[in-house]
């Protein structure tokens, strides 16, 4: 019986429970609604704040972009001058090389010229230098004359020249220089279109089927690479005359007349002056006489003729007196 009385009172607390189900169902549907729309209104709202967080993020990561490789780069720079300076100091850059020419003329008064040119040739050979061109030759037979032409590095050219001045007695004295590094980097630019054209033609020259177009690569080739060679004999030849100065030396020994006709006149001078005159008045003499030397014969021969009819005249005459 007491068992029968709780199966009962269970069962009535559970169709209880179950009619308070009922009739709480609506509003619980309603609430639980209410409450799924606001969570789901505040996911859609995070989401958001989220989402625009995310493109400001990225956006404001694409502007540090270059500040952080700007960064990173010249961080990289200084990890580089600091790698190359133990010390920690940047070096400078290096300015561009200049490219000058220079030359210059010297005409010097020597006692030997001989000696002189090849005291000139120890000097541009000590400095590093070479004699392009030399040549020895007597003037008016009494005197010698040297001409140089020396080839020596632009470092040792002042010194050079100051050498070669106080070889003997300065006559003149010239010199230049010609700044030619626009057309050093002109030329070197040339060379380096024109090598990357040859290439290109000899590309097309491999690709090449057809004969004539073989042909034409190949003229067009042969005239691109005769440019190649006319630019770089240019840029030797630049190079040449940048890296040696050129110095033109004339050696000359001294007049000994003209040193003479600078001095007055004395007793030599007179004996020789009356030397030349008595020398001189013999060959008139002599001069004159043969000019007259057919005149003269004419006239002995017409005395001659003339005191042989005279005698003649007289001997008739005194024959007939008898």
């Amino acid at each position: 019986m007491r068992g029968t009385r709780f199966i009962r009172a269970d069962r009535r607390a559970a169709g209880r429970r179950a009619a308070g189900r009922r009739a709480a169902g609506p509003a619980a549907r309603r609430s639980r609604t209410a409450v799924a729309a606001g969570l789901l209104t505040a996911v859609l709202a995070l989401s958001g704040c989220g989402a625009a967080g995310d493109d400001s993020g990225a956006s404001a990561d694409r502007a540090a972009a270059p500040a952080r490789q700007q960064k990173a780069g010249s961080g990289a720079g200084n990890a580089e001058a600091q790698a190359a300076d133990p010390a920690g100091k940047a070096k400078a850059p290096k300015p561009a090389a200049t490219h000058v020419i220079r030359t210059a003329t010297l005409s010097v008064e020597v006692e030997n010229a001989s000696k002189a040119a090849a005291a000139a040739r120890a000097v541009a050979q000590d400095a590093g230098g070479l004699v392009e061109k030399e040549q020895t030759e007597r003037i008016d037979g009494t005197r010698d004359s040297s001409h140089l032409v020396l080839r020596v590095p632009q470092e040792a050219y002042d010194d050079v020249l100051r050498q070669l001045s106080g070889a003997g007695k300065l006559v003149s004295r010239t010199s230049a220089a010609k700044d030619v590094t626009d057309q050093v980097v002109d030329v070197d630019s040339r060379i380096a279109s024109q090598r990357a054209s040859v290439a290109r033609v000899r590309k097309l020259m491999e690709r090449a089927e057809k004969l004539a177009d073989v042909v034409t690569l190949e003229g067009e080739l042969s005239s691109r690479q005769a440019s190649l060679e006319s630019l770089l004999a240019e840029q030797a030849s630049l190079e040449d005359r940048t890296t040696l100065a050129t110095v033109t030396l004339d050696l000359v020994e001294p007049d000994a007349a003209a040193e003479g006709a600078d001095d007055g006149p004395g007793l030599p001078d007179a004996l020789a002056g009356g030397r030349h005159a008595f020398v001189t008045m013999l060959r008139w003499l002599a001069m004159a006489v043969g000019a007259s030397a057919p005149f003269l014969a004419a006239a002995a021969a017409l005395a001659l003729l003339w005191r042989l009819l005279r005698r003649r005249a007289g001997k008739r005459k005194a024959a007939e007196g008898e």
